[in-house]
């Protein structure tokens, strides 16, 4: 599987180990069968090469990829321009209103956050067509506890949003004292009311990155004519 420099250097092991080797006879196997897996192959680890790893500034922590005909594309909560607004990312935007005065775009497409640090994963990097959580339990949640590790233990000062009992989970992984853990309910119709609108984690992130000399996120999104496809 192809990896991004920076993140194969240091994970490249974990495609050796057997639960990873089984993951990838899964994927083969229900290819064969005929299964549709979302994201396409080569967008799987469109998080990872979309936000190298001394880039990373904020991880935002996802379950697992879209289910939906051309709605994932790699990266968490994101849709390619063109494909309709799901109504978590709806309540993100919603938030991001509130928090920071910023209107929704007309996509939502989250690329240029990538491409400022900001880390889109997916606990699950991979999911069946109309079957959500299909792929949990395979193997994907080990590597993607290696991601938070080892961007726990070399790098410091980062943000981590953790939205909902999933991604809280792997709170474990992260030191607190080194890093900036924020918590809140997912942003999904379900939840999003018990806490999730109101959670300011935003204009939060944004204030921790400058109170450590770095340049907050633009959370604000270019009109769709800008973006090229991610």
């Amino acid at each position: 599987m192809r990896l991004e420099p920076s993140w194969l250097a240091r994970l490249g092991a974990e495609f050796e180990r057997p639960r990873m080797r089984a993951l990838a006879d899964f994927l083969r196997a229900e290819k064969q069968r005929g299964r549709t897996i979302h994201p396409p192959g080569p967008r799987i680890f469109a998080a990872l090469d979309s936000t190298p790893f001394e880039e990373v500034k904020v991880v935002i922590l996802g379950q697992d990829p879209y289910h939906g005909p051309g709605q994932a594309h790699g990266l968490c909560f994101s849709v390619l321009p063109g494909v309709p607004v799901p109504p978590s990312l709806a309540n993100i935007f919603r938030e991001i209103e509130r928090d920071l005065g910023i209107a929704p775009a007309d996509h939502g497409c989250l690329l240029p956050w990538a491409r400022q640090g900001v880390l889109l994963l997916n606990a699950v990097l991979t999911v069946e067509g109309g079957r959500a959580g299909s792929h949990q339990g395979k193997g994907w949640e080990e590597f993607t506890d290696a991601c938070i590790e080892v961007l726990g233990r070399e790098r410091e000062g980062l943000v981590f949003m953790l939205w909902g009992s999933h991604a809280q989970r792997k709170g474990r992984l992260i030191d607190g004292r080194r890093h900036c853990v924020l918590k809140a309910p997912h942003p999904s119709p379900l939840s999003a009311h018990r806490g999730f609108l109101g959670c300011g984690h935003f204009s939060r992130a944004n204030a921790w990155l400058a109170g450590r000399g770095q340049t907050p996120v633009d959370w604000r999104l270019p009109p769709k004519e800008q973006l090229g496809r991610g």
